[in-house]
């Protein structure tokens, strides 16, 4: 009997995935402007998120994720796993007249992955990191299927940007009918329906929802009438056809022997916008603004195999950056030397700490210039001319503890000069490792006209 054990043992020691057995599947979803409190497992009550909200009850909610206070930043430091100022898309969003993009030298995660025997590595959604040459297309940047729009704010039934069709597969244009949110749910299901078991993939989900335009099918807005403006109605049927799409792309993935060896991870790009009927309570401020509800966003990671499960929550602060670290960690792959974020999977689990380092916001994508940097609990907040050691006008510097005051509401600079002295050096240095790139956002917006198609040769 004794010999039976062991010998079931062994058996069961190869036919069952254990911990790190093999590379997993990794899914990561992104949504635009989805605010922290819109989703349930944060508290939300107005919208329907039960997928989203099942997520994070069978994997761990990320309590303090962080993200940019606007999206094209933020998807350059989860494409990399470095502060997007060190290659100039930290200032503003990618708008449709720019010629900048993600630099072809900065290593992304599917090139990476690649290196890790990753064949398949599928990008359905929103891109926006550069449309202005083909060197910045998804398939140039080591994707190996696109299916999408380059532009952010494009016409959720129409596709159109600037008066012409932005929606593509691969490098060609496609006239697709169906509603976009749909449409990026379907893509999704399918790549992950043709993908072998036994072969890792990636698939990178960022949806346009919700984001505006306030576009939504009729269907979804009738499970709202208590929402009296349109376009705050219109929001939460999007946001609630968004979790839809999420669920078919669950559901496709725990129907699949290797489910449980998936790395799913779910955020918002940013905060939300609340004049659209969104939530970042308890946080003040909004999307485009540095304060928390800008830049801690709502956010999940299940991983069963990896030990990540369980629906528990996880306060570290951790983020974009992170992204990458942390999933090349999991596929076993070489982490590059110049990564800004770290792999925060140790600690999730408990068997490691995060290190101690300050944490940036940035952006200047208007006038006013913005910025923040968090160590420990302190939090600088600075608008102006913030880099410069020796500005013609002071900036102005806010100070925040936020073990004690997460709403930002009391302003202890005063109290405390030295560690605003403390953290304004930080931000200074943070300032030097600032490259050109993106400019403001109006910058040859006059007399732009978008290519036929949003054809990139």
């Amino acid at each position: 009997m004794k010999q039976f054990l062991i010998l079931m043992a062994l058996v069961a020691s190869f036919v069952s995935p254990s911990l790190f057995s093999a590379p997993p599947n990794v899914l990561i979803i992104l949504a635009d402007d989805l605010g922290h409190a819109d989703v349930g497992f944060n508290g939300g009550e107005v919208f329907a998120t039960p997928n989203l909200d099942r997520l994070a009850a069978t994997g761990v909610t990320l309590g303090d994720f962080r993200a940019c206070p606007m999206c094209s930043p933020t998807r350059a430091g989860l494409m990399t796993g470095r502060w997007p100022a060190r290659f100039g898309m930290m200032r503003a969003v990618v708008p449709p007249w720019s010629t900048y993009g993600l630099p072809q030298e900065e290593n992304t995660l599917p090139e990476l992955l690649a290196q890790a025997g990753y064949e398949r590595r599928g990008a359905a959604g929103k891109w926006h990191l550069g449309h202005a040459t083909p060197d910045h297309h998804p398939l140039a940047q080591g994707f190996t299927r696109f299916v999408g729009c380059y532009n952010g704010a494009i016409d959720y039934f129409t596709h159109e940007r600037d008066g012409e069709t932005d929606w593509h597969h691969d490098r060609a244009s496609v006239k697709e009918q169906g509603y976009s949110t749909d449409l990026i749910g379907a893509e999704a299901v399918r790549f992950i329906r043709g993908s072998p078991e036994g072969k890792p993939w990636l698939l990178y989900v960022p949806f346009n929802a919700p984001h505006s335009p306030f576009q939504a099918k009729e269907a979804d807005m009738r499970k709202y009438p208590q929402l009296k403006m349109k376009d705050r109605r219109a929001y939460a049927a999007m946001v609630d056809c968004m979790d839809q799409a999420i669920g078919k792309i669950l559901a496709e993935v725990e129907g699949r022997a290797d489910a449980d060896n998936t790395l799913v991870l779910f955020f918002s790009d940013n905060g939300g916008v609340p004049k659209s009927g969104s939530s970042n309570a308890p946080y003040r401020g909004a999307k485009l603004t540095v304060y928390e509800g800008g830049t801690r966003v709502c956010a999940a990671i299940r991983w069963p195999a990896g030990g990540v499960k369980g629906g528990g929550r996880y306060e570290g602060r951790v983020g974009y950056i992170d992204v990458l670290p942390t999933v090349l960690a999991a596929a076993g792959a070489k982490l590059p030397e110049n990564l800004d974020g770290v792999d925060f999977l140790p600690a999730l689990r408990g068997a490691g700490t995060l290190p101690e380092r300050p944490w940036f916001s940035y952006m200047h994508q208007n006038e006013e210039a913005l910025a923040s940097v968090h160590l420990g609990s302190w939090k600088l907040v600075a608008k102006g001319d913030f880099f410069a050691e020796s500005p013609s006008d002071k900036p102005a510097l806010e100070l925040y503890d936020l073990a004690e005051d997460v709403k930002e509401s009391q302003d202890v600079a005063a109290k405390h000069p030295e560690k605003v002295a403390e953290l304004h050096q930080r931000l200074r240095e943070f300032g030097t490792w600032q490259r050109p790139g993106v400019a403001p956002y109006t910058e040859g917006r006059e007399g732009f006209v978008a290519p036929k198609d949003w054809n990139i040769q």
